[in-house]
């Protein structure tokens, strides 16, 4: 488990972060897109403040929503009872049953709760796909990461923490503590995400397969 491996991966790619600079080098979307894997685990001594939660429920006050409804909210949860709360209704890793992810000591310990003001709809789920990977491109500049979870117990969740809307998705947010590979597939292949000494891989079309 390579608990600095996003700090490792940034210097393979702009250097070392010691030393004179004339300006800051930002991530490229690339490489941040890199970065925004699915992870399942986090390193526990890492605290998510409530700042940083928040400036990532910012970004959607600059990203595109459906007929410009905005019709998402966002409750920030940070270490303490009510995440403990929230990882009592919340399942990660369905695709790996096996392993009961999250291993224990590495749960995630801050989340984001999205909520949405109406009934779900097409328009909503819209609003949120933009949401989420726009929160969490937030987080991997920050230097964190998370998972989208919408396997999740809404009423119970949404009783703990008086929420006045439905919840619609959970953003578990936290330093990783997983290192994750890309794999390049193609049409036809085996496309779920497997685990082989230590490291997560997650295989991707390539741009050829995926191009009409």
């Amino acid at each position: 488990m390579a608990d600095n491996y996003l700090e490792k991966r940034y210097e393979e790619v702009f250097g070392p972060s010691g030393g004179h600079k004339s300006a800051p080098r930002r991530p490229s979307l690339d490489t941040l897109l890199l970065h925004n894997r699915s992870y399942r685990g986090f390193v526990k001594d890492h605290v998510v403040h409530r700042r940083q939660l928040d400036a990532m429920i910012a970004v959607n006050t600059r990203v595109a929503s459906s007929v410009n409804l905005q019709r998402l909210r966002f409750r920030p949860v940070v270490k303490g009872p009510e995440a403990d709360q929230v990882n009592k209704h919340i399942r990660m890793g369905r695709g790996l049953p096996h392993l009961q992810l999250p291993f224990p000591g590495t749960e995630p310990e801050a989340f984001i709760v999205v909520c949405s003001t109406v009934p779900e709809n097409p328009g909503i789920d819209i609003d949120l796909g933009i949401s989420l990977q726009s929160m969490l491109l937030k987080a991997v500049e920050m230097g964190l990461g998370g998972l989208i979870i919408r396997n999740f117990d809404r009423e119970p969740l949404r009783e703990v923490l008086a929420l006045p809307f439905e919840p619609v998705c959970v953003l578990a947010v936290g330093k990783p503590a997983e290192r994750i590979e890309l794999v390049p597939v193609h049409e036809g292949d085996e496309l779920g995400y497997y685990r082989r000494d230590g490291i997560h891989y997650v295989p991707k079309l390539t741009a050829e397969d995926l191009t009409i």
